[in-house]
Parts: C-alpha cells; sequence; structure tokens
C-alpha cells in the first residue's frame, strides 16, 4: 500500500465523541457565562433564551463541560505524565512556535504542549466546578466561602478560555490539518511522521506498515 493511501487512526470514535462533548459544552458555559458576568456582555444571553434562561442552563453546562473533562482524565490521564523529551520540548518550545520541528526531541500522541494544556483545563474544570457549586447554592454556603468563590469562578473561567483558544489556533492556524484528526479520527503518515514521530513509529511497528 502507498503511503499516500495509509490512513494512520488517531482518534477512535469515542475519543472524538468525547472531545466535541467538551467542545460544545464549554462553548456554551463560556457564552452564558460572560453575559451573567457583567452588563456590557449580557447580550450575549439573548441567543440562548434571555437571562432567566441562562440562569438555570448555565449551571448545568458548567456540570457537563466538568464531566466530560473527568472522562478525559479517565481516558488520557496514563498518557499525558511529562518525561524527559517532553521537558526538553518544553525548553525548545518556540522552535515549534516557528515550525522548526527538527529541531525539536522527538513526541509520543502528545506533545508537550499538549500535555500542559491537559493538566491545566482538568486544573481549571476542579476550580470552576468547586466554584461554581458554592454560587450555585450560595444559602447554603459560608459568606467567606461565597466571596472566594466570586473571584475564583471568574479567574479560573479566563484561564480555561485562554487555554482553549490556544488549542484552537494551534488546531486550525498553526498546525495544518490537525483538525481532521478530530473530525474524521485519522492523519497521513507524512503528518504523524512529522508532529509526532515517537507516535508515529509506534503505530507503524503495531500495524507492520511501511
Amino acid at each position: 500500500m502507498k503511503s499516500s493511501e495509509v490512513r494512520v487512526e488517531r482518534f477512535d470514535a469515542y475519543e472524538r465523541v468525547m472531545h466535541w462533548m467538551a467542545a460544545l459544552s464549554f462553548v456554551y458555559a463560556t457564552l452564558t457565562g460572560l453575559a451573567l458576568w457583567t452588563p456590557v456582555l449580557y447580550w450575549l444571553a439573548a441567543p440562548f433564551g434571555g437571562g432567566f434562561v441562562i440562569r438555570g442552563t448555565h449551571p448545568w453546562s458548567g456540570v457537563l463541560f466538568s464531566a466530560t473533562i473527568g472522562w478525559m482524565f479517565l481516558r488520557w490521564a496514563k498518557t499525558m505524565g511529562l518525561d524527559a523529551d517532553d521537558r526538553a520540548w518544553l525548553a525548545k518550545m518556540d522552535k515549534y512556535a516557528t515550525h522548526q520541528h527538527d529541531t525539536l526531541p522527538e513526541s509520543g500522541k502528545f506533545n508537550a504542549g499538549q500535555k500542559m494544556l491537559f493538566w491545566s483545563q482538568v486544573a481549571t474544570a476542579v476550580l470552576l466546578f468547586v466554584s461554581g457549586i458554592v454560587l450555585w447554592f450560595p444559602e447554603s454556603m459560608p459568606r467567606s466561602l461565597r466571596l472566594a468563590s466570586i473571584a475564583l469562578h471568574p479567574l479560573a473561567a479566563i484561564g480555561s478560555i485562554a487555554g482553549i483558544l490556544v488549542h484552537i489556533y494551534m488546531g486550525i492556524a498553526s498546525v495544518p490539518r490537525s483538525m481532521r484528526a478530530m473530525l474524521q479520527g485519522w492523519v497521513t503518515p507524512n503528518w504523524a511522521r512529522l508532529h509526532h514521530p515517537k507516535w508515529y513509529r509506534e503505530w507503524r511497528d503495531s500495524t507492520n506498515i511501511r
């Protein structure tokens, strides 16, 4: 089989469903959360039924997002540990941004930047969930906890949004054809060899495809 005809499976259907559930719940929670956060952005409530509606649905979208991040954690946590190559990759991450891939240590299925994004999203999801529960049921919570959550919830949201914006930029603009992996589940051998050579060799050895 010619290399151009080979499809390297990157994400199975289970992983793609998981990813898009996280993405959609994140977008909804972000837009409705911004509408509730400041009057300047309250106009964002209109497409979702208005302020009364989103006051009820925003917390549930946050629960769905947090649950999906938990699902991702169970699926991917074992592959997200940083090894020596990853630490060396982080020290040279500017080379990745300028597409000097041949100067970087080899990456497995996820590079060090993706691993750091994963852990940052897990951390912010925990903070958003805990502070969100406090804000959802304020009458049941101590005043000090309510005040802390009022500050923590938007800060955690800002951190999560910033990470996702970088993720979107890398997936669409910086690393061409990355989106195909999450839409169709596969990449070409050349793409895999360039961006995740260590993972590509493991896949090649397991399939005996050359």
